[in-house]
């Protein structure tokens, strides 16, 4: 969709918008995922997320936090401005959680990174889902600041 979207309306694909597109629609694409059934991703997400084992309404808000930010990260300008400490927040929370669950407490669990009916394993993907939000926040901040 970021190739499409770029070559459509920039004219070519070799750009920073189009990494920034392909972000985005990756975050908004998992979070609608996780919004399909909400339940099961809140359940499976307590097992790991440490704002969620606190707080056990985080557990709904996040899916739609995380669409937001993406949503918000593709239209651009200044609404990826609004939503970048948005995705710095669920990014932060999440990468720490994840690294604790996975390499400090050396729990093997299930992701529910694609929804709460997943089999996919903790680890390295979600850890990366995370820091891409993390990076694409600092760079919607940097990229503001910079203009």
């Amino acid at each position: 969709m970021a190739l499409a979207i770029a070559w459509g309306t920039l004219g070519t694909v070799l750009t920073v918008r189009t990494i920034e597109w392909f972000a985005a629609f990756s975050m908004t694409g998992l979070a609608i995922q996780k919004l399909q059934d909400i339940e099961s991703f809140s359940t499976m997400f307590l097992n790991y997320d440490l704002l969620a084992q606190k707080r056990v309404g985080y557990g709904y808000v996040y899916p739609v936090a995380e669409a937001f930010a993406g949503i918000l990260m593709i239209a651009g300008g200044l609404l990826g401005l609004i939503a970048a400490p948005v995705a710095l927040f669920i990014g932060t929370v999440g990468a720490i959680s994840v690294y604790k669950a996975v390499y400090v407490d050396k729990r093997e669990l299930k992701c529910a990174c694609v929804g709460g009916n997943s089999n996919v394993p903790l680890g390295f993907i979600s850890l990366t889902e995370n820091l891409v939000m993390i990076a694409m926040g600092l760079w919607m901040i940097t990229k503001a600041v910079i203009a």
